[in-house]
């Protein structure tokens, strides 16, 4: 199946969808075409750095030093590989490793020098040792492996240009296969659902960040996919049928969306303004999805419909009490709000970005910084207000 993908300027490109839920054509508008790279990666490391290193920017600092160093991280034992678990869950034997990374990369931001030495040292020895390669073919353990590597990525192209050419080339060439290897399919819905959108996007960050147009293209085709599959009051079918945790998983999806769109403004593409037209001319974008799953949050009756299939719904099995989890910080240092931090370069005037503002401010401002892998790190640092 083709998409039809017009970029602004009347440039028209045929995009591959592969999965998509849906039959007939579909006209993707809105989106601006390319006007030249602006940076290689999920933000604009440099620029972000010379922000947080004015003096009008304590704030900032603070959100990127806030949690401190364990020094014991020097010494991490180096995981060769992730497996499947039984029953509910992933394999959680990476979870130190990728925390290191996102304090790590954090504090590296505001200038910390000790924290990119040692962020340095930790991508080596691990690149040396071939940590991950052994991981097994499960979309579980698959799973695992993609929460690993987006911080990972992250922090490697925060200190990358600090890393000798030998150091940075020993890196690069560690995870470039085992990035690739998360493009794997499971011939099932794990290919079709947030599973893959993480990988997509963890496909597109690598290619952004190694000039890949290939999987750059696996993560912008997967966002335009998200649109046409998305149903016209927002809702994404493989999540909301989640039972009570339709919410969470609209949640995880749309990370992972916001992820996709922050590479593409890396491109000089505005995913966001991407609008999707069926048959029935229903425009729908980023936002539709959003805007559906803040209604769920106020008022959770909205989902009940979907969420009544209740499948593979978690711990709870009660589809009418849906896991709301996901507006407090875990006991693990995660919150899972992070990726809103990233709306503070969003218009204010849209209806949506003043919504979800408002739900962070509520939920998330006492607790900043708000880190999640997810969104790759420290959002509150990487893009928080200052």
């Amino acid at each position: 199946m083709k998409l039809s993908f017009r970029l602004r300027g009347h440039r028209t490109l045929m995009l591959g969808c592969v999965g998509a839920l849906f039959s007939g054509s579909l006209l993707f508008t809105g989106v601006a075409a390319a006007s030249g790279q602006v940076y290689r990666g999920l933000f604009d490391v440099e620029s972000r750095k010379q922000a947080l290193a004015s003096q009008a920017n304590d704030v900032g600092r603070k959100n990127c030093l806030a949690v401190a160093v364990d020094p014991k991280w020097a010494d991490l034992a180096v995981i060769d590989g992730f497996k499947a678990t039984a029953g509910y869950g992933t394999d959680r034997a990476g979870a130190e490793f990728a925390w290191a990374m996102m304090v790590l990369s954090g504090r590296v931001m505001a200038g910390d020098t000790q924290s990119a030495t040692m962020l340095r040292n930790l991508l080596t020895k691990w690149a040396g040792a071939k940590a991950f390669q052994d991981t097994e073919l499960s979309h579980d353990a698959y799973y695992a492996l993609k929460r690993a590597l987006l911080p990972t990525i992250v922090a490697f192209s925060i200190v990358k240009d600090g890393l000798t050419d030998d150091h940075a080339n020993l890196v690069e060439q560690w995870l470039d296969p085992i990035v690739r290897s998360v493009d794997h399919r499971f011939d099932g819905e794990v290919d079709l659902n947030n599973h893959r959108y993480l990988a997509d996007s963890v496909l597109m960050l690598w290619g952004a960040v190694v000039e890949d147009d290939e999987l750059y293209a696996k993560g912008r085709d997967r966002f335009l996919s998200i649109l046409s599959e998305a149903r016209n009051d927002g809702s994404l079918p493989l999540e909301t049928r989640r039972g009570a945790r339709s919410l969470w998983y609209m949640r995880q999806s749309l990370t992972s969306m916001v992820v996709m769109a922050e590479v593409a403004r890396g491109r000089g593409e505005n995913l966001y303004d991407a609008e999707s037209s069926d048959s029935e001319d229903m425009q729908k974008s980023i936002w539709t999805i959003f805007s559906y799953w803040l209604n769920g949050i106020r008022d959770p009756a909205l989902v009940d419909a979907y969420a009544a299939e209740n499948y593979i719904p978690g711990p709870e099995t009660d589809y009418l009490k849906q896991d709301r989890g996901f507006l407090t910080k875990r006991s693990n240092g995660r919150h899972y709000l992070a990726f809103l931090e990233v709306l503070n370069d969003q218009p204010p005037s849209r209806m949506t970005v003043k919504r979800a503002t408002l739900l962070l401010q509520d939920n998330g401002r006492p607790e900043r910084p708000l880190i999640d892998e997810f969104v790759g790190g420290n959002a509150t640092c990487f893009w928080g207000q200052t």
